[in-house]
């Protein structure tokens, strides 16, 4: 996991998943590795255990959805300013290969980012880098309050 040194400058809601994961990010094994806010990557690890599986022995998909849904709203999460979030207004995944349990990468980057719209792609792989699933999402911008100045302290 990154380094509290290397998240100084990380916005604030990817701050947050160090201090108090969602209990569905926290069930999939979501870890941060690594943000680049200027460039609106970020790559990400979760720990497939044998609770995501189905009866085959495979990640049951609705669980690499879950996946690529952290992995997309990370990356979206990135160009966030202070009081915002980003419900997604779609997501679309495709399942390219068996994703099985052990620890599977992540990896989100932000294509564009509108006024009120975001778009953001990802892709999910396993320890070999075999590419299992692709996403992507459309996500709105909804400012729940404003930031406040605080006035300076004389």
């Amino acid at each position: 996991m990154a380094s509290a040194r290397e998240t100084e400058d990380w916005p604030p809601n990817i701050k947050a998943i160090f201090k108090r994961k969602s209990p569905a990010s926290a069930y999939l094994g979501l870890e941060v590795i690594d943000c680049d806010v200027d460039a609106g990557t970020v790559e990400l690890a979760f720990d497939a255990t044998d609770n995501l599986c189905n009866l085959w022995g495979g990640i049951h998909g609705g669980m690499v959805a879950a996946m690529m849904d952290d992995i997309l709203a990370i990356a979206v999460g990135l160009k966030l300013e202070w009081g915002q979030i980003s419900p997604t207004l779609e997501m679309k995944v495709s399942m390219l290969s068996v994703a099985k349990p052990g620890r599977l990468t992540g990896r989100g980057r932000v294509l564009r980012r509108g006024k009120s719209v975001v778009f953001v792609e990802g892709e999910l792989l396993d320890a070999d880098g075999t590419l299992l699933a692709k996403g992507s999402s459309t996500c709105t911008l909804v400012t729940l309050k404003k930031r406040e100045d605080k006035p300076a302290d004389k």
